[in-house]
C-alpha cells in the first residue's frame, strides 16, 4: 500500500492510498458462470435479498480502489490510476474530483 498526503486547492489536507483486497476476501467464483453447475448454486430469483444501507453503493473491484480521506470525508476511485503514486498534486486533485463519496464508518483515523 502506498500513501500520499496532499493539499487541495481549497487548502484541505487529504491522504490518498490504494486498497487492493486480498485474494481470500474476493468471491470464490462467479455464480453466473457456466463452469458452476446449476445444482451447486441456490436459485435466488424468487426473492429480492439485497440490502441497501444509506443508499451507498458497494464497490467490489478485484483490482481495488484508490481511497481519499480528509477529516470527515472519504472518497473512492476505481480503477486505480497507474500513475497516482508519482503524479503531481494537480493530477492527484483531478483524481480526487473524479472519486465517488464513500461512507465513513466506525473509528475513522483523522489527518492531524
Amino acid at each position: 500500500m502506498s500513501l500520499r498526503t496532499f493539499t487541495d486547492s481549497a487548502g484541505r489536507e487529504w491522504e490518498a492510498y490504494d486498497v487492493i483486497p486480498r485474494a481470500d476476501e474476493r468471491r470464490r467464483y462467479d455464480r453466473r458462470s457456466a463452469e458452476v453447475k446449476a445444482a451447486e448454486v441456490e436459485d435466488r430469483r424468487d426473492s429480492d435479498r439485497r440490502l441497501t444501507v444509506g443508499g451507498v453503493e458497494h464497490i467490489a473491484s478485484k483490482a481495488g480502489w484508490l481511497c481519499f480521506e480528509s477529516h470527515d470525508e472519504r472518497r473512492r476511485l476505481t480503477p486505480i490510476p497507474e500513475d497516482w503514486a508519482r503524479c503531481d498534486e494537480a493530477k492527484l486533485q483531478t483524481y480526487l474530483q473524479e472519486a465517488r463519496p464513500a461512507r465513513v464508518s466506525g473509528e475513522h483515523r483523522s489527518i492531524k
